[in-house]
C-alpha cells in the first residue's frame, strides 16, 4: 500500500522551457549584483560550477554550504558578504521570471487528488534553489507551500538528483520506505534514480526530459492529463 506521492517542480507541476527561465533568471541576478562589481560572464559560469559541485555533494554538508564553498574559492571569502544580497534577490526580484514559465491549471488538482485520497504529499524538486526561490516557483503554480509536507531545498539538503542518496534522505526524514513512494516527474535521468530505493515512477511527458533516450516502454508514463486519471484510479490510504 502506497503511503506518499513524490512531485518534481520545474517541468512537472510547472510547465517550464529551462533554457527560456534561466534567460530570465540570469539577466535580472546579473544585474542586481552587477554593483557588487561581479561580471556577468563570470558570475554565470560560477553559478553553473557551484551547481555541478551541489549535484556532486554526498551528503557531506548541505548543498547550500556546498555552493558557497566554492563561491569563495573562486571569488574570495570576503565576497562571502555578499550572500545577503543574492539572498534579497531571490526574495524579490526573483519574482519577475514568473514570464518564463507556464501555467497548468491540473497540477494543482492533481496535488489535491493525492491530499484528499490521504497521502502524503512531498515536492522532491531538485535542491539547487534556496527555499524562497522554490516557494515562489510553487506560486507559480498555483499552490502554497503548505500544500505539501515536505520540500527540498539547498538549505535543507546534502545531496542532488540523479544521485540515490537525494532520494534515501527524503525517506530517513519522513520516515517512509521507498515501497511506500510514488515518484512523479518529467526527467528520464533524475526522477527515475527514484527507482532504485524501491519507489514506483511515473514520468509526464508534457515538459519531458529524456537525455539519454531512455525507452519510456519500460516506465509508467503520460501526459498530465493521463497522470490525474491514474492518480484518480490509486486507492484511498487506509
Amino acid at each position: 500500500m502506497k503511503k506518499a506521492i513524490l512531485f518534481d517542480l520545474d517541468g512537472t507541476l510547472l510547465p517550464m522551457d529551462e533554457e527560456k527561465f534561466t534567460r530570465y533568471y540570469f539577466s535580472m541576478l546579473c544585474e542586481m549584483t552587477a554593483p557588487l562589481g561581479y561580471k556577468p560572464e563570470d558570475l554565470v559560469r560560477e553559478i553553473w560550477k557551484g551547481t555541478a559541485v551541489m549535484v556532486q555533494n554526498n551528503r557531506e554538508m548541505t548543498n547550500e554550504e556546498a555552493f558557497w564553498r566554492h563561491f569563495a574559492s573562486v571569488f574570495g571569502e570576503d565576497k562571502l558578504k555578499d550572500k545577503p544580497v543574492f539572498d534579497r534577490f531571490y526574495e524579490t526580484r526573483f519574482k519577475e521570471a514568473r514570464p518564463s514559465c507556464g501555467f497548468n491549471p491540473l497540477a494543482k488538482d492533481a496535488v489535491a487528488i493525492c491530499k484528499d485520497k490521504g497521502y502524503r504529499v512531498i515536492l522532491a524538486t531538485n535542491p539547487i534553489f534556496p527555499q524562497a526561490a522554490t516557494y515562489e516557483r510553487i506560486r507559480w503554480a498555483g499552490m502554497q507551500p503548505d500544500d505539501f509536507e515536505f520540500i527540498t531545498t539547498y538549505e535543507n539538503s546534502t545531496s542532488c538528483k540523479p544521485n540515490v542518496m537525494y532520494y534515501e534522505e527524503i525517506l530517513e526524514k519522513r520516515g517512509l520506505k521507498g515501497e511506500d513512494c510514488i515518484m512523479i516527474g518529467n526527467d528520464t535521468t533524475e526522477d527515475i534514480a527514484a527507482e532504485q530505493t524501491g519507489m514506483d515512477v511515473y514520468i509526464v511527458t508534457d515538459c519531458l526530459i529524456n537525455k539519454n533516450k531512455t525507452d519510456l516502454e519500460t516506465i509508467r508514463h503520460g501526459s498530465f492529463a493521463d497522470l490525474l486519471e491514474y492518480l484518480k484510479q490509486l486507492p484511498d490510504v487506509k
